[in-house]
């Protein structure tokens, strides 16, 4: 059953380059909120970042007069790198990830050959959230729903009649999350969307990205009863066998995200840059001819 005494407000910001929506999700002014999914601007032809996106959701919630409790991830991002950091030092609260974010550390902390130091147990993050567990934000609560698939650690947060589902599905004409990266797997995407896809027809769903077709217009919420009926990946009626093998062959043909050695080295990373050098500067690894 679906709580519905404390529904949330939800603030929603784009940010244009990497397709992604960040959500501030409080009750009313003056209370407690979560941010979910923060970007941190980053230029791949110079490597320099900046904060343009994260700025508009400080001066958000300044004006609103909110309290910062959690800034949450829904998985390791492979597409935009993670503000939380920055937003931390301005605002405050936990940053929190799912548990099974120590499984993704140790696969990529072998895949870019990190340093000894660089520990695969989640201990960058304030937080490790349970499968199933309950946060409190203030009258609201958040409960997790552990949704692997696209990768093997993400996480959707159900808050009242609002689930944000990260990247685990997608508006219904554009689809559900590709499997291809390491630990990812379409027959468990499979499950984890049919788990969000039972709950009532009216929740909202709330998008981490949206590549809109045909000149659509970019959205970022639905409800679960639109994705039922007319998604185009995983409506009622398709089966886990025909979802596999469409998941499988689309993804062969998919190229790489353009920031995915960047924002993954230092999103397992809870967002910190990697250690400084002899030299004062941070630097990222490109592995040749490795993924």
């Amino acid at each position: 059953m679906m709580e519905t005494d404390h529904n949330p407000t939800v603030k929603t910001f784009f940010d244009a380059p990497t397709w992604t929506f960040t959500h501030v999700v409080y009750e009313k002014s003056g209370s407690h909120c979560a941010i979910i999914d923060s970007v941190l601007n980053y230029d791949p032809k110079s490597g320099r970042t900046s904060a343009q996106s994260a700025d508009e959701v400080i001066a958000f919630i300044k004006e609103e007069k909110l309290k910062v409790d959690w800034i949450l991830e829904t998985h390791a991002h492979a597409d935009h790198l993670t503000a939380a950091p920055y937003i931390q030092k301005h605002l405050g609260g936990k940053l929190a990830i799912g548990k099974h974010i120590q499984d993704v550390q140790k696969v990529f902390k072998s895949i870019f050959h990190l340093e000894d130091t660089f520990r695969a147990d989640g201990s960058q993050f304030d937080y490790l959230i349970e499968e199933d567990e309950e946060l409190l934000l203030g009258n609201l609560k958040i409960k997790s729903l552990f949704v692997p698939g696209h990768t093997p650690a993400c996480m959707a947060y159900v808050i009242g009649d609002a689930i944000f589902v990260g990247d685990t599905m997608f508006m219904p004409d554009v689809g559900t999350a590709r499997c291809d990266f390491p630990g990812g797997n379409a027959n468990v995407l499979y499950q984890s969307v049919k788990r969000i896809l039972s709950f009532q027809n009216e929740t909202r769903l709330y998008m981490c990205h949206d590549y809109p077709p045909n000149e659509r217009k970019v959205a970022y919420m639905t409800t679960v009863g639109d994705e039922r009926k007319h998604n185009i990946h995983i409506h009622d009626g398709i089966s886990e066998k025909d979802f596999v093998a469409m998941r499988t062959a689309r993804d062969a043909t998919l190229e790489m995200p353009v920031l995915i050695l960047p924002a993954v080295q230092i999103n397992i990373r809870a967002g910190e840059l990697p250690p400084k050098e002899t030299n004062g500067v941070s630097y990222l690894k490109i592995p040749i001819n490795s993924l």
